[in-house]
């Protein structure tokens, strides 16, 4: 049996088992996220097309320095924006693997008050 031997190799792996229940339909698309060292990204997918309807990161907005909680939530706000000028409304929240704390939980919050439902 194959024992992952880092962390991102684990979150992976982590994530595979979370998508097995998780899926984007047209009705409501699924939000990804993606946690790096520098920046936060996330995308709305519609997996029944295989398209990615949304995306934002913390790349795009030109006053942020680094990646930490206040970006994210400029980020989830910034996501949650684009989602609703494109007529999605409602969400499966996919944390991709990481654990519902920090700067995940932060965009999360911050798209939920911007107006997106999940």
């Amino acid at each position: 049996m194959y024992t992952p031997t880092n962390k991102n190799e684990q979150r992976i792996k982590r994530h595979g088992r979370s998508r097995v229940n998780l899926v984007g339909t047209t009705a409501r698309p699924r939000l990804n996220v993606f946690r790096s060292n520098t920046a936060i990204y996330c995308q709305i997918i519609d997996d029944t097309v295989g398209t990615t309807l949304v995306s934002a990161s913390s790349l795009e907005v030109k006053d942020l320095v680094g990646s930490n909680i206040a970006g994210a939530k400029v980020v989830g706000k910034l996501i949650a924006e684009k989602a609703i000028a494109k007529g999605v409304k409602s969400v499966v929240f996919d944390r991709g693997g990481y654990i519902y704390h920090g700067r995940v939980k932060a965009l999360a919050e911050a798209a939920r008050e911007a107006g997106l439902e999940f």
